[in-house]
């Protein structure tokens, strides 16, 4: 079984889990106040296996279901399968860490401040396979369908410019650093990708 079915199977348990068990999902979301304050750190890892309703779950596992068994197949091609399997679970579980970190230091002294959800680590596998195929199409609710590079190009300055002053109960700043993660890691340990994609990019015959 790969690992990306594996983690929306663990994912789904457990939010189902929180969903269903008084207390369990206050305990584990990220609250930077507790997770400073208490230092409650785990708390990192365990708020990206949660979500706050089913069309949340539903959305970030359907996404991972097809982008996740795509880098993760590239990474074992490049890789092996162990290594690149072990590469694309860092990749994950850091873009879930890591996503996390910018509204940790911005709302560590404000208890009522909580978030959850695996977009982080959805938005770092999304943007690592837009780096490896930056021409593939990505469909937007099976409508606008438009190469990789140019909706991630979008994508990153609606989160960046929401993330500064939106108010809309959505936490932006997991789909932006999420997004760089994935491209940072992904040229941290294949560096090549880097020509590979801009190669890509001139070869590209625009939309005609």
């Amino acid at each position: 079984m790969s690992f990306t079915i594996t983690l929306i199977i663990i994912t789904v348990a457990l939010s189902v889990y929180a969903q269903n068990t008084p207390g369990i999902k206050s305990q584990w979301m990220m609250n930077p106040y507790q997770a400073y304050h208490r230092k409650q750190y785990y708390r990192f890892i365990t708020s990206g296996f949660i979500h706050d309703d089913w069309m949340h779950l539903g959305f970030n596992m359907f996404t991972l279901m097809f982008f996740g068994q795509v880098i993760e197949t590239t990474y074992m091609m490049y890789f092996g399968i162990q290594t690149g399997q072990f590469l694309f679970l860092v990749l994950y579980i850091g873009g879930i860490v890591v996503s996390d970190i910018p509204n940790f230091l911005r709302y560590k002294d404000a208890p009522a401040y909580n978030t959850l959800g695996a977009s982080g680590g959805v938005s770092s596998v999304i943007f690592a396979c837009i780096l490896f195929n930056p021409l593939a199409n990505i469909c937007l609710y099976a409508l606008i369908c438009l190469p990789g590079f140019i909706l991630g190009t979008f994508y990153i300055i609606y989160s960046a410019t929401l993330a500064r002053g939106s108010h809309d109960n959505v936490n932006h700043n997991a789909h932006l650093y999420g997004a760089l993660f994935g491209l940072a890691f992904s040229i941290a340990i294949l560096p090549q990708v880097v020509p590979h994609f801009f190669q890509q990019l001139a070869n590209w015959k625009g939309f005609f």
